[in-house]
């Protein structure tokens, strides 16, 4: 079963709400236009360190979840280690849907 948070991903991009790029995340972090990282778990560790620390640089909320092959079938992209949503209300829904998944662990 397809998880909901994938799904929304996939409605996101589909929105034009979603970076993926990660020069592109990098910058949306940067100029404050990021309202939440999903960083895969099988990401790089130096990917997964650039990321970590810019979310908390910036303050941005952070998700692990999923593989980066899950995350760019969400998105209907090649494997991605992470997403950014852009909008507050994609966002405010796909933390609201890892509460219900049990995933308490969205630090900054």
């Amino acid at each position: 079963m397809t998880s909901k948070i994938l799904l929304h991903l996939g409605l996101a991009r589909r929105a034009g709400k979603l970076s993926w790029r990660e020069d592109d995340n990098l910058a949306a972090i940067r100029a404050g236009r990021a309202r939440l990282l999903v960083l895969a778990y099988d990401a790089g560790p130096a990917t997964a360190k650039r990321y970590r620390d810019k979310c908390r640089t910036f303050t941005v909320p952070l998700l692990s979840y999923a593989t980066s092959a899950e995350l760019g079938w969400a998105a209907g992209l090649s494997p991605r280690p992470a997403l950014v949503l852009l909008d507050d209300g994609f966002a405010s829904r796909l933390r609201e849907l890892a509460r219900e998944e049990g995933l308490n662990h969205l630090g900054t």
